[in-house]
This record gives C-alpha cells, sequence and structure tokens, in this order.
C-alpha cells in the first residue's frame, strides 16, 4: 500500500497571482522560484503564448512542511459555497475570550488585505470566523 507523501490545494481563480499573493501574506508563504532559465516570473510568463499568460501561479511554504497552493485561471466565477475549504489555524490550544481575541485581531489583518468577513461562529467556550479570500472563497479562521 503507497502513502501519499505530498499534496497541493488548487484554487479556481480569475486572477491567479493576485490571490496566490494575496495567501502568501495570510500563511506566511513564498512564491517559489522561477523555473531555470528565468530571472523572474515576468520573464517566464512573457515566454508563454498570450492565451496562457497569468493563467497559474503558486505558493509555498517556506518550511517545506505545509502543502503548496496552486492557483489557475478558470473562466466562470464562483457561484456556489466552496464544498472543501481552509481553516486557519490562528487560536489553537486558545479558548473563551482569549481565543476570541486572537481571531479578531488575526480577522482585522486579512480584512486590510482585502478579505470579507462573513459571520463569527461561537458558542461562549470555542470560535471561528468565516470568512472569504479577495475572490470569494470561504475560509475560517480557527
Amino acid at each position: 500500500m503507497s502513502s501519499i507523501k505530498q499534496f497541493q490545494v488548487t484554487f479556481d481563480c480569475a486572477e491567479p497571482e493576485r490571490v496566490a499573493r494575496f495567501w502568501c501574506e495570510v500563511l506566511g508563504y513564498v512564491v517559489p522560484p522561477p523555473p531555470e532559465g528565468f530571472a523572474t516570473w515576468d520573464d517566464f510568463d512573457h515566454s508563454r503564448p498570450p492565451e496562457d499568460r497569468g493563467s497559474s501561479f503558486a505558493c509555498s511554504d517556506p518550511s517545506g512542511v505545509g502543502p503548496r497552493l496552486y492557483f489557475q485561471r478558470v473562466p466562470e466565477g464562483k457561484v456556489v459555497k466552496n464544498r472543501v475549504h481552509l481553516d486557519v489555524r490562528v487560536g489553537t490550544g486558545l479558548a473563551g475570550e482569549e481565543r476570541l481575541a486572537k481571531l479578531e485581531a488575526e480577522c482585522a489583518r486579512l480584512v486590510a488585505l482585502g478579505a470579507a468577513r462573513e459571520r463569527l461562529l461561537y458558542d461562549g467556550h470555542d470560535s471561528c470566523i468565516v470568512m472569504q479570500d479577495i475572490e470569494g472563497n470561504e475560509f475560517c479562521l480557527d
């Protein structure tokens, strides 16, 4: 039986580089180096046929632990709730008001980056904030 060693999470979106750079800021990820033979990603992008320019972008965990995130341009817009979403774990180990304060602080930072707050889910002890990224993809601050 084989075991999965790595996986990536793929986002369909309208503006791959813009969305990738947003998630770099959210997660502390980085843009990997451009392909061999290219000084920059712009150089690589301009080497592609016009219809493929700007069609994809990626970011990765600089520690190599987290999954690679890949963003691909698709012609259709988002129309329904995501079937899969990311939980951004910022309140791990915290409870009650301390957890809520940590989530609210991170929410404010992400709203400043262009995210949108949807709603707070709070039961007096455990909490999360449901949000949307810059293209409307749902995620949770957990």
